[in-house]
């Protein structure tokens, strides 16, 4: 039996959470249910630390693993990719940017495959050199709603629109269709497009809700929450069994090289 990729996900520093009291003991947490996911579709997946200052550790981390999870979370820091914090940007947590930033540029440099969901394609984004509106309400105020949060009273999966995907993209091929429903749990989204990135989604206010990189890399970032819609959509299940698959082919081309040398 083939052995199940292991897929790390960055963690998230405990008190950048809104309502933790600062002097419970630092601690590196992250949602259950992002790992549940990926266990569905028969990937390992393994709590990676924010060694923000031990990259060298941080690389032997990376380097153990098959493919990259980012996920969602407080805002990405507007000095992440040099632009003044807004009024209405929220909290954030920088050691957990520099941490995700590096693994993605790792990433995408050495074709190791990659998924990033909410805030995680937001850091896909950053990581190439893109940018973000902090705030659309501040930024854009004909943008549609896009924060229908949990604390607000909404199920985390809430269809809360549609969104229309570009033709031959990786998520058309998940989805077989032009259009998915989503969930949708950000105020903040892409302004920019980073370097090599293109946009393969979009809401019906014309905002990004996908990411892929170029190249036939597995490099992928929705804007919605798709680890809550796994059980209930094809499409989702089928996106994540892709992200596994690739990690999986990465694993097995990785050792085929390390034999041959």
């Amino acid at each position: 039996m083939e052995a199940r990729p292991l897929i790390g996900v960055p963690t998230q520093t405990l008190q950048a959470i809104d309502g933790i009291p600062e002097e419970l003991p630092h601690s590196w947490v992250m949602n259950r249910r992002y790992y549940q996911a990926l266990a569905q579709v028969a990937a390992v997946p393994v709590m990676v630390p924010l060694f923000d200052e031990d990259m060298d550790t941080l690389r032997a981390i990376f380097d153990r693993m098959d493919g990259i999870f980012l996920a969602g979370g407080v805002d990405v820091d507007p000095e992440s990719y040099g632009a003044a914090r807004h009024a209405d940007c929220g909290r954030t947590d920088p050691a957990r940017d520099r941490v995700e930033i590096q693994l993605t540029r790792w990433a995408i440099a050495e074709r190791k495959p990659l998924l990033g969901v909410c805030r995680g394609m937001q850091v896909l984004n950053v990581a190439l050199d893109g940018t973000l509106h902090q705030d659309f309400a501040a930024c854009l105020p004909d943008a549609i709603k896009h924060d229908y949060f949990p604390n607000a009273g909404h199920s985390r999966d809430y269809l809360a629109h549609e969104v229309q995907v570009v033709h031959g993209s990786r998520l058309w091929t998940a989805f077989g269709a032009g259009t998915a429903h989503v969930n949708s749990m950000h105020h903040q989204g892409i302004d920019r497009l980073g370097e090599g990135l293109a946009a393969t989604a979009f809401a019906p206010d014309g905002l990004v809700e996908a990411l892929e990189a170029d190249g036939d890399a597995f490099a992928v970032g929705v804007q919605w929450h798709p680890e809550m819609l796994i059980d209930s959509d094809a499409g989702t299940r089928r996106l994540f069994e892709a992200f596994v698959d690739a990690a999986r082919d990465w694993r097995s081309v990785r050792s085929s090289e390390l034999l041959l040398r």
